[in-house]
């Protein structure tokens, strides 16, 4: 029986986290043979194994994306690329996926182990904290090596029309409100520290299907206990999502985040969708319309066309500023509405 392209994602997704638990446990022994007393000196001892550890696995990471993505095409039914490239493994091996050497960044965490020690830090805390900071490296470059052969995989078979952003629980906020969706072949593929979001290419004969990246946001977040909503999203921010906001509004305000001066304070307010082609924008601009009609109050004439043109003056609220101002319920359901959290 031929599995569903369901199961060859979250397969895949179960091998590249394995390649990447076997890494950090390399990595992790031996960070620990470290001498605490001449950090530098014995890190440089250890740098070539801790190099190969992390080329190897981005190696075996990177060898996986032909098979996988042949699998898929075929369990959609598409028709096979002839002669399509193979990806050289290689290649992805390293260097950093910020293009330095993979040693010059593996010795980040001596530098930072270092600074933790000068910060008056214990030296047993220092070096947990250095450790984290290998770990996360190792996790991030493997990953980074296993999604950037996919993606080269995919510029060289035509069957392929793009991906589907797989992510697994648990969460950050950003990867949560990006499960499912659909980018171009030719789209990077973003991510953070630590992501282990994955591709899951999709052929022409299965775009237009409902896919949530095997999470639905709006489940997985009712699914989570509220500390647990509140740490991912922020207390105000879990709040509007529990008072209806959307999801993907409130965690895209906190993007454009910045202190603004108005009616006489300081209030957090934010960029995203303030802009001329933002959603704030054209709210705000259509709701000016019917107050006044076409000729905006305190707007500027634009000479050229001898036309008004309206100029956004309020600062679109953060969620957290909307429940201090609040002082209803209704008020708050009222302001998230205005500057575009409900709908």
């Amino acid at each position: 029986m031929t599995p569903s392209t369901r199961e060859l994602g979250l397969a895949q997704y179960r091998r590249q986290q394995r390649i990447v638990r076997r890494a950090a446990n390399r990595v992790q022994a031996l960070w620990r043979e470290i001498d605490a007393g001449s950090i530098a000196g014995s890190w440089e001892q250890l740098a070539p194994l801790l190099v190969q550890a992390v080329t190897e696995a981005q190696t075996t990471a990177a060898a996986l994306a032909d098979s996988y993505l042949d699998s898929v095409i075929a369990a959609e039914g598409a028709a096979p690329t002839a002669a399509a490239p193979r990806v050289n493994p290689g290649a992805f091996a390293g260097t950093a996926s910020d293009g330095r050497p993979l040693i010059s960044l593996l010795y980040q965490p001596v530098i930072d182990w270092k600074v933790r020690l000068l910060a008056g830090q214990s030296p047993r805390d220092a070096a947990a904290g250095s450790l984290a900071s290998a770990l996360r490296i190792t996790a991030t470059q493997v990953a980074d090596a296993g999604r950037g052969a996919t993606g080269a995989a995919m510029a060289g078979r035509r069957t392929i029309q793009g991906y589907v952003r797989v992510v697994q629980p648990p969460a950050c906020s950003r990867c949560i409100i990006l499960a499912g969706t659909e980018w171009g072949w030719n789209k990077g593929f973003q991510r953070h520290p630590k992501c282990d979001c994955i591709h899951l290419p999709t052929t022409l004969i299965a775009r237009g299907q409902d896919r949530r990246g095997f999470i639905d946001p709006a489940a997985y977040f009712r699914s989570l206990p509220r500390p647990e909503q509140d740490r991912v999203f922020g207390l105000a921010g879990a709040r509007a999502i529990r008072d209806g906001a959307d999801m993907a509004q409130v965690v895209n305000a906190r993007r454009g985040m910045f202190t603004a001066t108005a009616y006489g304070r300081q209030l957090a307010a934010t960029r995203e969708g303030a802009t001329r082609r933002g959603e704030f924008y054209r709210r705000e601009r259509a709701r000016t319309e019917a107050r006044l009609g076409t000729r905006f109050a305190r707007d500027r004439i634009d000479v050229r066309r001898g036309l008004p043109r309206f100029e956004l003056r309020t600062p679109r609220l953060m969620p957290e500023e909307i429940y201090r101002l609040a002082e209803s319920r209704e008020q708050a359901i009222e302001m998230l509405t205005r500057f575009g959290y409900l709908t």
